[in-house]
């Protein structure tokens, strides 16, 4: 892996980081990958087929049977387009049901042991920014270059209210603050892979801040002597 240009991409839910990591792929020309996505999409066939997403072996099992998959496609928004099995799955993925049921699915052991191979031979691809939790700590933790990015909860939850606005959902605020906060309790408690920063992540608070001035420091960060 350490062959190539790698840039590491975590944070919490709302901390822009999807976004950036797009951005910024696109920006230098690199790969892109929202881990985010593969997760949500075993999320998505659990609620789908009724399964208990506490339930490892189940969650296992369903990851198995209809595999989530990720194929390169320059066409494609991001430059991927996510399978489960030989369906091919979009704007399904970002509903709040799946936002609140993805942090049980992603705590299994098994499950992120299976994710994290295929996003580390995504890697082997070429250069890549790939954003997700786990990516300087677990998935990738030779990147050169490592970002912890966050941002104020009421800014975050600001940003998903406009996110699913646009898909055209219409969620209570003080209900999407609590299921946000829940969100990172889960998400920084869980036993394997905590979200936390890297030891030598560059850690950076976006409140406040576009994304095109998030996106042009950290490509000042990847591009420096």
């Amino acid at each position: 892996m350490s062959g190539y240009a790698q840039v590491a991409i975590d944070g919490p839910a709302g901390s822009g980081k999807t976004t950036v990591a797009r951005a910024l792929a696109r920006r230098l020309g690199f790969l892109y990958l929202d881990t985010g996505a593969m997760y949500r999409a075993l999320a998505f066939l659990a609620l789908e087929s009724c399964e208990n997403t506490a339930d490892e072996a189940t969650m296992l099992e369903l990851a198995h049977n209809r595999p989530i998959r990720v194929a390169l496609d320059a066409a494609a928004d991001g430059g991927y387009r996510i399978f489960a099995g030989e369906t091919l799955l979009g704007d399904e993925l970002y509903g709040n049901d799946v936002s609140r049921a993805v942090s049980a699915v992603a705590a299994h052991p098994s499950v992120r042991a299976l994710m994290v191979e295929r996003q580390r031979a995504i890697a082997e691809a070429g250069p890549v920014v790939m954003a997700g939790r786990d990516i300087g700590t677990v998935v990738l933790p030779l990147a050169p270059v490592k970002i912890f990015l966050t941002a104020s909860v009421d800014e975050r939850v600001e940003r998903r209210l406009a996110e699913l606005a646009e898909r055209g959902s219409l969620v209570d605020r003080a209900t999407l603050r609590r299921e946000i906060e829940e969100r990172d309790r889960l998400d920084s408690d869980r036993a394997v892979a905590p979200l936390r920063p890297a030891f030598d992540a560059h850690r950076i608070d976006s409140s406040g801040m576009s994304i095109s001035a998030v996106v042009e420091r950290i490509a000042g960060i990847v591009e420096r002597p």
